[in-house]
């Protein structure tokens, strides 16, 4: 019965006659937007689309999910690592995804350093409760917490309450090994010469009116010399510490964001929608400081990265290089996926290209793409004559700027193949050049 009122709701599209209503000066339903899967009245479409109040998040329900999620990527990692919990782990916010989950990444921060939010008579999140120890049942975690530029946009109220909560972790007079956000900000007070609130700032953002690291727009456009330029791009643009004592400002905080950074044993990002993956965009692994914090690193230890899939109610917890093999699999190398895109034309070849584009960047930042990946999309879309000529059809730009993807691929040492196949690759290059410019 369910089921069949959701079908009634998706098929009742009225994006066209909520349009004339409204350009009627009629009345418009009301109605909240987000993934239709979590929340199944953002159906029929056609409403006038809203958000949220932004003091509502997290809610409760995100606290759950938020729990749940924290706690299997903690024993995750402690069966990986002989059972100890990792010191700290760095997260990316985002805006829109806070949105969609009513703000479940948020209390996933709070959830590490063990802090609950509280909320007032009208459902506003305004205060926070320090649990105690005893009531936690493990150490609390520290965070590196870097900000989209939309959610310093959207969420500055909350920004506010993270700083908050990790610096009431960093001065409660706890046992060091059971406080992992007071053991390090007593370290860098030292090291940097700094009062503990100064050190204990863990929230980081772009400047006002910046957004992103522009990792993805170097990787999109193949002009960066090598993997320290794209980290310095990030430590540069990414350094804007939030700090809830003064209010309303986001100041260079450079020394602070590195020495948090260098701490960090656990890379962590959420996947909230079956509407976007890894591969789709290149939001994603522009924002991941993996290789970063292993540059930062004073053992050069290449930081755990895992990622956790909230798309459905079975919460997984699975390692960077997992997900961005499934990724792979089910869209990439997915006969389904291809063929579908190529029946699209021009556009569907620029897709296959993009996402073979995005799959290279999560070697260029994190490192977590098997060779077996490349060398299976050069299998599918270089070695069948027939599909050289379909893409060469349909799109030669796409194509040679798939052809360049593989050989900068190869040429940074991210894929190990062939000299045939790296032959092969030039001449078509070359093609795809003759076929541009009109060449015969």
């Amino acid at each position: 019965k369910y089921l069949g009122f959701c079908l009634e709701q998706v098929v009742a599209d009225n994006e066209l006659g909520g349009l004339m209503s409204a350009l009627d000066g009629e009345y418009i339903l009301p109605g909240p937007g987000g993934d239709p899967i979590r929340n199944p009245k953002v159906l029929p479409t056609g409403k006038n689309m809203h958000a949220l109040d932004p003091q509502s998040i997290p809610t409760k329900a995100a606290v759950d999910c938020a729990k749940v999620v924290v706690d299997r990527l903690l024993d995750r990692q402690r069966q990986d690592m002989g059972g100890v919990y990792p010191e700290s782990v760095a997260l990316t916010l985002w805006g829109t995804d806070n949105i969609k989950t009513y703000g479940e990444s948020l209390a996933q921060v709070m959830w590490l350093v063990g802090v609950q939010p509280v909320s007032d008579s009208i459902g506003r999140v305004n205060k926070l409760r320090l649990i105690p120890l005893e009531e936690l049942g493990r150490p609390r975690v520290d965070v590196v917490v870097t900000c989209s530029g939309v959610f310093r946009d959207l969420f500055i109220n909350q920004m506010n309450l993270l700083d908050k909560a990790v610096k009431m972790a960093a001065e409660a007079d706890e046992p060091l090994e059971m406080n992992f956000v007071r053991k390090h900000s007593l370290e860098q007070a030292e090291e940097l010469g700094v009062d503990l609130r100064e050190a204990a700032q863990r929230v980081f953002s772009n400047s006002a009116g910046s957004y992103s690291a522009n990792v993805g727009l170097a990787i999109e456009n193949g002009g960066w010399k090598d993997e320290s330029q794209l980290q310095e791009q990030f430590l540069e643009r990414k350094s804007f510490a939030f700090n809830a004592d003064r209010p309303g400002e986001l100041n260079k905080a450079d020394a602070v964001f590195k020495s948090s950074l260098a701490k960090v044993d656990v890379t962590f990002q959420n996947l909230d929608s079956s509407e976007i993956s890894l591969s789709d965009v290149s939001h994603y692994f522009d924002s991941d400081p993996t290789k970063v914090v292993q540059g930062l690193r004073k053992d050069g230890k290449k930081p755990t990265s895992f990622v956790a899939d909230t798309t459905t109610a079975n919460a997984q917890v699975r390692t960077l290089s997992e997900t961005v093999r499934l990724d792979a699999r089910t869209k990439l190398l997915n006969p389904k996926f291809y063929e579908g895109m190529l029946n699209q034309g021009y556009e569907g070849a620029r897709e296959i290209t993009k996402r073979l584009r995005n799959t290279m960047g999560w070697s260029a930042t994190a490192g977590a793409v098997d060779n077996f990946v490349y060398e299976d999309a050069n299998s599918v879309f270089i070695e069948d004559p027939a599909m050289q000529k379909r893409l060469l059809d349909t799109n030669p730009n796409a194509f040679r700027d798939m052809i360049q993807t593989f050989l900068e691929a190869n040429g940074r040492g991210y894929w190990e193949t062939s000299e045939d196949n790296i032959d092969r690759l030039r001449k078509l290059y070359q093609d795809c050049e003759d076929k541009l410019e009109g060449i015969e």
